[in-house]
C-alpha cells in the first residue's frame, strides 16, 4: 500500500508531502476528546434542525466477537436494549421518548453488524433539559446498564425468530453458501449477525450477560453527540456523567480477525430456488491503508485518486449497459472493504447478467478492469471526473452551514469505528482545490494499475437454481480470468463533444402578471404561453433550488385501451437523452454541474421534478426546454432496456413474495389490467415509438404546467431565466385533461388463503379495509394518526406480547382519484401455527379503535411527534415545494391551518373516523402459506 501511495505523491511533484506527511486535523467545529476510563466523545453544535440533537453510542463489538456456541448474541444484545435498563426498567424508555415526539423505529433505533454495534436516538428537543438529561441517560444505560431479565429474554427469542423468518430468505442463505467460501479460514467465514436459531432458542441468559459484561466497556464505545445545544454545558454534561463508568480490569481483547491472501483465485458459485437474478462479483484483495496514512494529508490524496478512479470506471460500465446485447445488465466498481471484512480491501467490480450470459459477464467485467489496468483513462475522462469531484466539494462547502445533524452524527460515529478522519469541509475543500489541479491522469493509472493486482483474486456468482440452468464450473471461471488477461486488448476511445446543450437558446417571452401569496410567502408569475410559475426563496440552503412541475391529464388519455404502453412510459421516455445528446452522452455534457431534471408520468399528471446549485439553475431550465421541445429516441438504448428489464422479469416468479403482491393486488382491484405486475410476456406489446408519440402528446402544451421553485432564489436573477426558457415555450392556459379510468376497490369481504413452496416456511398475511371518506386536511391527519396509533398497539401487542413478529406494517391512506377512495394495509410474517391467532389480536385491536377509541397515551405520543415532525419541515425546500405544489396545482392548503387542525382532533374524533370508515364493509384478507 505505502509503495503505490508513495509512487503516486512523487508522480504529483510533492515528495515533501510523501516525507513529511503531516495528519489531517480534526474538526475545530467538532469537540473530541477521550476519558480516563478509555470512553471516546464527539460533540458538535449544529442548528439544523433547530432546537434537535441526536444522541449516539456506537460499540466497537459486534458479531465478529462471538464464539460458535454465541452465534447471534449480538443482535439479541441490541434488541434487549429497548427492553429494560437501569434507570428505565421495562418499556419506560420506549414510553417516555414516545411521549415526547420521539418516534420507535423512525428516531430511536439500532443496528448490529459484524465489526459494530450502533444505538441512536434521533431529532430529540433540547429545549426541555430534564429530556436531554434523559437521553443522555439512556445512552449511559446502554453502555452499562441493560438489565437482561430472564422474562424480557425468553420474550425476546421470538422477536429474533420471527425476524430470522422475514429475513431468511434467497439472499441471505445465499450469503450463507458465499462466505464460507470467501473467506476461508477466516472467523468472517460465518459471522453473519442474525446468528444461529438454535442458539437464539437455547442460550441460557447468564450467557448473553457475560457477554454484554465482556464487550460493552467504556474503551470500546463512542458517544456522538450533535445539534442545537450549548456545546459547553453538553460537553461538561457527557464528561460528568460517562466518566462514572468504570474501567473494565483486565479487558478481553479486541481482535480484528485477518482475510487470508490466496495466490489461485476462489472462487464462489452459490444457487437458490428462489433467488430471482444473478448476480456477479469480481475481487481484487489487498491490504486496507495503514491508519497512518488514512489519517494523513497523503490519505485524502488518495481517496481522490480512487474516488476518481471510480467515476470513470462506471462511466464506462454506463456507456456498456446503453448498447443492445450487452454482456451484462448492470456493472459497477469500487475500492472499498472486501465485502464485509474491515481487515481486508478489495478492488471491487459487481454487477448482474442474464442467466445465460455469465461466462460473457465476467469476462467484460474482467476485461475493463484489465483495459484499465493496461491503458488506464483518458485526459477527458479524467478532466469530466476531476471537475465533478470538485462540484461536490464546492456544493458541500457552499452548504456547510445548512446541513442537518445526520451529515454530521453518521460521519464522527464513522470516525470512531472506523478511525476515519474528520477534517472539516473547510480543510477539504481547500486541500482538494490544491491537490486536484496537480494531480495528472498518469497518478491515477499508475494508482489503480497497482491496487488491480494478479493474485488474491475472488469470484463469486450467485442466481437462480432451476431445472435446465447450468452454471459454468470453478474451472471454467478460472479458465475466464486467464483467457481475458493473455487476450490483446484495445485502449479505450471515447467520442468527446463540446456541443452546448442548446445551441441556439429561444427568443425570450414574457411574464404577464405577477402577484403576491402573503400566506404561503410565495411570488406567483403568470407568463405569456398560460404557465404559472410559484417561487418561493429560503435560506434553509445557501446552494439549493429544488422544482416541481404539474399538469393534469396523465396517462389515463391511454390506460383503458393500451395499459402496457401506458405503464411502462416512465421507464421509458428519458433512454434516449434530450436534444443531440444521447443518455450516454448527456452525463458528460453535465460534468461539473449540480442539476438535474427529469420528466415523468403517472396516471392523472404529467411531472418535472428537478433541482440545481444557485449558479447551474440555468442548465436545470434548459434540460425542462429540451425536454418539451426535442425529446430523442435511442432505439439501441431501448433494446438494451428490453433485455435488461426481461433478465429482471424472468425469474420473478421464485419469489413467494412476487406470488403474495399479485394475490394481493388483485384482493384491491380485481382483474383490473391497469394494476396488474408486468410479466415478460407483455414485454412484446411495449412499442417504443408509440410511446415517445404519448409522451409528446402529454407534453405539447407547456402553458397546462404549475411549475414550482423554492430555495435560495434572487427574483431578480432567475428572471431572464425564466422568460428565455419557459415563457418562450409555445403554450396556451388550457388546463390538462384527465380521463376517468376505472381504479376502484373490490367491494364487501374476500378471505384468500393459499398455499406456495417456499424455502424458509411462513405465513405472509394482508388485511386491508377499504371504503370512501370525503377527502379533506382533518381527514388526511386522522388517517395518519389512526395508522401511527396501529404501529404503536401491533408493536407492543404482536411483537413484543406474542413474540408473534418482526415488524407489523400498516399504512392509510386517501386517494385524490378515485376520490375519497381510503383504505388501510396491514401486513406481517409470521409462524404459520400462529397465524389465526394474530389476526384474531389484528381485529381485535381495530374494533376497540372503532369501540372504545385509542389509549390516551397511544393517541398523545402520535401527535406530539406529528407536531414535531411539522415544526422540523417548517425549514425543509421540499416541504413547501410540495405545499405550494398542491395549493396552486390542486387546490389544496395543507400548511396554513395544520397544527390548529392537528392540536384539535380529540381521541373522540379518531374513534368516530374508525367507526365510519370500518363500518363500510370492506375488507380483504390474503394469506400466503407454505405447501405442506
Amino acid at each position: 500500500m505505502k509503495k503505490f501511495l508513495f509512487l503516486s505523491l512523487m508522480l504529483l511533484g510533492i515528495a515533501a508531502m510523501a516525507q513529511q506527511n503531516p495528519p489531517q486535523p480534526v474538526d475545530p467545529n467538532v469537540r473530541k476528546g477521550t476519558l480516563e476510563n478509555g470512553l471516546t466523545y464527539y460533540i458538535r453544535q449544529n442548528k439544523l434542525p433547530e432546537n434537535r440533537a441526536d444522541f449516539y453510542i456506537a460499540q466497537k463489538v459486534g458479531s465478529m466477537q462471538e464464539e460458535d456456541n454465541q452465534s447471534g448474541l449480538a443482535h439479541f444484545l441490541e434488541h434487549m436494549a429497548f427492553n429494560g435498563t437501569k434507570n428505565f426498567p421495562g418499556k419506560n424508555m420506549l414510553n417516555y421518548l414516545q411521549d415526547n415526539g420521539i418516534k420507535f423505529g423512525t428516531n430511536i433505533n439500532a443496528y448490529t453488524s459484524l465489526d459494530e454495534t450502533v444505538y441512536f436516538l434521533t431529532d430529540v428537543p433540547t429545549t426541555n433539559k430534564n429530556l436531554v438529561d434523559s437521553v443522555l441517560l439512556v445512552l449511559h444505560d446502554w453502555s452499562c446498564g441493560i438489565l437482561l431479565e430472564d422474562e424480557e429474554i425468553e420474550k425476546e427469542r421470538g422477536v429474533i425468530r420471527e425476524e430470522w423468518r422475514t429475513g431468511g430468505g434467497a439472499q441471505y442463505r445465499l450469503w450463507k453458501k458465499m462466505l464460507p467460501v470467501m473467506y476461508k479460514d477466516s472467523k468472517y467465514a460465518n459471522r453473519l449477525p442474525i446468528g444461529s436459531i438454535d442458539v437464539i432458542n437455547n442460550f441460557k441468559p447468564e450467557e448473553i450477560r457475560a457477554y454484554y459484561k465482556k464487550w460493552y466497556r467504556p474503551d470500546l464505545q463512542g458517544i456522538v453527540v450533535v445539534g442545537d445545544f450549548d456545546i459547553d454545558k453538553m460537553e461538561a454534561r457527557v464528561k460528568e456523567l460517562f466518566s462514572q463508568i468504570p474501567a473494565q480490569e483486565n479487558p478481553a481483547t479486541r481482535e480484528y480477525y485477518p482475510v487470508p491472501d490466496n495466490d489461485a483465485p476462489i472462487v464462489s458459485i452459490a444457487t437458490d430456488p428462489e433467488a430471482t437474478r444473478t448476480q456477479l462479483m469480481v475481487f481484487y484483495k489487498h491490504d486496507p491503508i495503514p491508519d497512518e496514512i488514512k489519517l494523513s494529508q497523503a490519505g485524502l490524496v488518495l481517496n481522490y485518486i480512487k474516488a476518481a478512479a471510480t467515476s470513470m470506471i462506471n462511466e464506462r460500465f454506463q456507456e456498456m449497459i446503453q448498447k443492445p446485447d450487452a454482456p451484462f445488465t448492470s456493472a459497477y466498481a469500487y475500492d472499498d472493504d472486501y465485502f464485509v471484512a474491515k481487515t481486508k480491501d478489495a478492488w471491487t467490480v459487481a454487477g448482474s447478467s442474464a442467466d445465460n450470459k455469465i461466462k460473457d459477464a465476467v469476462a467484460a467485467m474482467i476485461r475493463e478492469t484489465e483495459r484499465v489496468k493496461r491503458f488506464g483513462f483518458t485526459e477527458s475522462e479524467y478532466e469530466r471526473a476531476r471537475t465533478n469531484i470538485l462540484k461536490q466539494y464546492e456544493n458541500s462547502f457552499n452548504n456547510r452551514d445548512k446541513e442537518r445533524n445526520s451529515h454530521y452524527s453518521q460521519r464522527y460515529v464513522n470516525s470512531f469505528i472506523n478511525n476515519e478522519p474528520i477534517p472539516g469541509i473547510e480543510y477539504e475543500y481547500n486541500m482538494m482545490n490544491m491537490i486536484a489541479p496537480n494531480i495528472p491522469v498518469e497518478a491515477i493509472n499508475q494508482t489503480v494499475a497497482q491496487l488491480i493486482g494478479d493474485k488474491n483474486i475472488v469470484i463469486s456468482v450467485s442466481g437462480p437454481e432451476k431445472e435446465g440452468l447450468l452454471y459454468p464450473t470453478e474451472e471454467e471461471l478460472i479458465e475466464v480470468i486467464n483467457r481475458v488477461k493473455g487476450e490483446e486488448i484495445e485502449a479505450y476511445v471515447e467520442e468527446v463533444s463540446n456541443e452546448p446543450l442548446i445551441a441556439e437558446p429561444p427568443t425570450p417571452g414574457r411574464i404577464t402578471r405577477i402577484t403576491r401569496d402573503e400566506k404561503l410567502g410565495a411570488t406567483v408569475w403568470t407568463l405569456q404561453n398560460g404557465m404559472k410559475v410559484i417561487l418561493k426563496s429560503t435560506d434553509f440552503k445557501d446552494d439549493q433550488i429544488v422544482m416541481t412541475g404539474t399538469s393534469a391529464g396523465g396517462y389515463s388519455h391511454f390506460a383503458v385501451q393500451d395499459p402496457i404502453n401506458s405503464r411502462m412510459m416512465n421507464n421509458v421516455i428519458t433512454l434516449g437523452g434530450v436534444g443531440n445528446f444521447s443518455a450516454t452522452h448527456l452525463r458528460k455534457a453535465l460534468a461539473g454541474k449540480t442539476a438535474s431534471a427529469r420528466p415523468s408520468v403517472t396516471l392523472t399528471t404529467q411531472n418535472f421534478n428537478g433541482s440545481s446549485s444557485i449558479k447551474d439553475f440555468e442548465t436545470m431550465l434548459q434540460l425542462v426546454y429540451l425536454y418539451f421541445t426535442a425529446p430523442r429516441s435511442d432505439d439501441d438504448a431501448f433494446q438494451s432496456f428490453l433485455q435488461r428489464i426481461e433478465t429482471q422479469l424472468k425469474n420473478q416468479e421464485a419469489d413467494p413474495m412476487v406470488a403474495f403482491s399479485d394475490a394481493v393486488t388483485k384482493s384491491i382491484y380485481g382483474e383490473n389490467p391497469l394494476t396488474k405486475r408486468v410479466k415478460v410476456e407483455d414485454l412484446a406489446k411495449i412499442d417504443y415509438k408509440r410511446i415517445m408519440e404519448m409522451y409528446k402528446e402529454l407534453f405539447r402544451n407547456p402553458g397546462s404546467f404549475v411549475f414550482t421553485f423554492v430555495g435560495n432564489i434572487d427574483e431578480a436573477k432567475v428572471k431572464p431565466v425564466i422568460e428565455q426558457y419557459l415563457a418562450s415555450l409555445p403554450g396556451k392556459a388550457e388546463k390538462g385533461e384527465f380521463v376517468p379510468v376505472p381504479m376502484d376497490f373490490v367491494k364487501g369481504k374476500t378471505d384468500n388463503k393459499f398455499q406456495r413452496e417456499m424455502q424458509n416456511p411462513k405465513a405472509s398475511v394482508f388485511i386491508g379495509a377499504s371504503g370512501k371518506l370525503e377527502r379533506n386536511q382533518k381527514n388526511i391527519l386522522l388517517m395518519s394518526i389512526f395508522d401511527q396509533i396501529l404501529d404503536i398497539v401491533y408493536t407492543e401487542k404482536i411483537r413484543e406480547d406474542e413474540g408473534g413478529t418482526y415488524s407489523v406494517y400498516t399504512q392509510g391512506g386517501i386517494s385524490r382519484y378515485p376520490k375519497g377512495q381510503s383504505t388501510l394495509q396491514i401486513i406481517y410474517d409470521t409462524d404459520p401455527a400462529r397465524m389465526e391467532n394474530l389476526n384474531a389480536i389484528i381485529h381485535r385491536e381495530l374494533k376497540s379503535i372503532a369501540e372504545n377509541g385509542p389509549r390516551t397515551e397511544d393517541f398523545n405520543k402520535v401527535k406530539e411527534y406529528m407536531v414535531k415532525q411539522h415544526n422540523e419541515n417548517l425549514k425543509e425546500n421540499r416541504y413547501w415545494m410540495n405545499v405550494l405544489d398542491a395549493n396552486y396545482f390542486y387546490g389544496e392548503d395543507n400548511h396554513s391551518n395544520y397544527l390548529n387542525l392537528l392540536n384539535a382532533i380529540t381521541a373522540d374524533d379518531v374513534k368516530n373516523f374508525v367507526k365510519e370508515f370500518l363500518s363500510q364493509g370492506n375488507e380483504a384478507v390474503v394469506v400466503m402459506l407454505p405447501k405442506e
